[in-house]
């Protein structure tokens, strides 16, 4: 068991000799000690899984030991060994929170056992808190609604990216949802616990993006009356959400890369160099690398930020979305505005899935909002639609429909002109070919222009 490390502590060297000998052969990780204050020292200085203990030793003994290692860490399972005549002490030492006890000269046939239960006890709190974080991030992406196979593929991605550090760019038009995705990132992440700050690079002015990322000193500029914390300090922990960030200016742009690379960065107006432990998610709709090609992002940046790339596809290519976020805009606004809407009839669903949402989900769900308080009925009717949802989707529809006839006209006169060519001009026998009357070619020859 290569991954298990032991610590055998005690003062008399024969016994802890033997013990050690016998645990390596078991393929155990061995750590020795002579007396309790030289293996507090061990537990500072490497990762220790369990500690065999003799309770009887100079200075610091097992009891001292004991609660020592639970103030250092109280992962640390301990087992005490202790002469027949000191049970007591055994006793003593479980109420302090020792995980077993053995009886002076140890039977290692019993040691095995205390050692396989307490290693099956750890594998299965393991198990169970993998479960419990697993479950937890399962619960956080179900409230992202899809039946699309792309969004499945994102939330998957997604999933798998909450229990790194690493950073994450999102991708996507805008209302597709990014910081959403983001949110639910940090929820099903080691991090959950800890803050989740956003910030939108394009809602601020250039002077102020450094400030508001970084922080500044009392005094720094004009207006800077107190100390302010940055969103990276207020963030620190927990995860920061940089939204557009395609607009951060190209000065900010090094200190943000260089907060990547060494998580170390200065206050505006400051010398004091503060850390920061923050996880970043960052997110833009623009085209990145056409912004590294002009010169106007940072490649290097792009690349620290790009760590774990996912797009979210635009709605008019996950139509099949588009029914049941529908259904849950509804059952969320009717419970708003207390109103009893149920649903939508068959031709606003008709025109909603038609309808291409340049604002994506924003839109879908704004129209929504707007038709359940505009309405009069439990279904929304086309006229409690926006009107730029009834009159596109109507455009498009005139605009496939002319399409089609002036197609299906075009393919009519080709294939006339051929039969007639083929008959040489025989207006008989060409509506023979054609399997229409000759007086029906007439009327034809007379519609298309045909001499």
């Amino acid at each position: 068991m290569p991954n298990v490390t032991i610590l055998v502590v005690d003062d008399e060297a024969t016994q802890h000799q033997i013990l050690a000998g016998y645990l390596k052969k078991k393929g155990f990780q061995i750590i020795q000690a002579a007396n309790g204050e030289e293996a507090l020292q061990q537990v500072k200085n490497n990762p220790i899984d369990l500690i065999l203990s003799d309770m009887r030793m100079p200075d610091v003994d097992g009891m001292a030991l004991l609660s020592g290692v639970k103030e250092l860490n109280p992962e640390i399972s301990v087992v005490v060994m202790t002469a027949f005549s000191r049970i007591e002490d055994a006793v003593a030492s479980m109420k302090a929170g020792a995980e077993d006890y053995l009886q002076k000269p140890v039977d290692l046939d019993e040691l095995d056992l205390i050692i396989k239960r307490i290693l099956e006890r750890r594998r299965l709190i393991s198990e169970n808190k993998e479960l419990k974080e697993s479950l937890a991030a399962k619960s956080q992406f179900s409230q992202l609604i899809t039946a699309s196979a792309g969004m499945e593929e994102v939330l998957s991605m997604a999933m798998r990216a909450s229990q790194s550090r690493a950073s994450v760019l999102i991708r996507g038009e805008s209302g597709t949802g990014k910081e959403m995705l983001a949110r639910a990132i940090h929820l099903a992440s080691p991090r959950r616990e800890s803050p989740f700050i956003a910030v939108n690079m394009a809602a601020l002015s250039d002077n102020l993006v450094e400030s508001e990322l970084f922080g500044h000193e009392k005094g720094a500029f004009t207006g800077a009356q107190q100390q302010k914390k940055g969103r990276f300090e207020l963030a620190n922990t927990g995860t920061l959400f940089i939204d557009e960030v395609a607009e951060i200016p190209a000065t900010t742009q090094v200190k943000l890369l260089r907060i990547l690379q060494e998580r170390q960065y200065e206050r505006v107006g400051g010398t004091h160099t503060l850390s920061t432990d923050v996880r970043v998610i960052a997110a833009t709709h623009q085209d990145l690398e056409v912004m590294i090609k002009t010169k106007t992002f940072r490649e290097d940046l792009f690349y620290r930020l790009n760590v774990i790339c996912i797009f979210i596809p635009p709605l008019r290519d996950r139509r099949e979305d588009i029914p049941i976020l529908i259904d849950h805009f509804i059952r969320r606004y009717s419970e708003e505005e207390d109103k009893p809407v149920s649903g939508v009839s068959r031709e606003s669903m008709d025109l909603l899935m038609k309808y291409n949402y340049p604002g994506n989900v924003r839109e879908l769900e704004n129209a929504i909002q707007r038709s359940v308080v505009m309405t009069r009925n439990e279904l929304l009717s086309t006229d409690d639609l926006p009107q730029q949802i009834q009159g596109r989707s109507r455009k498009t529809s005139e605009s496939l429909s002319g399409s089609l006839t002036k197609q299906v006209a075009q393919l009519e006169l080709r294939l006339i002109q051929e039969a007639l060519q083929n008959s040489n001009d025989n207006q008989s026998e060409a509506a023979r070919s054609l399997g229409i009357s000759e007086r029906h070619l007439r009327y034809k020859l007379k519609k298309y222009n045909i001499k």
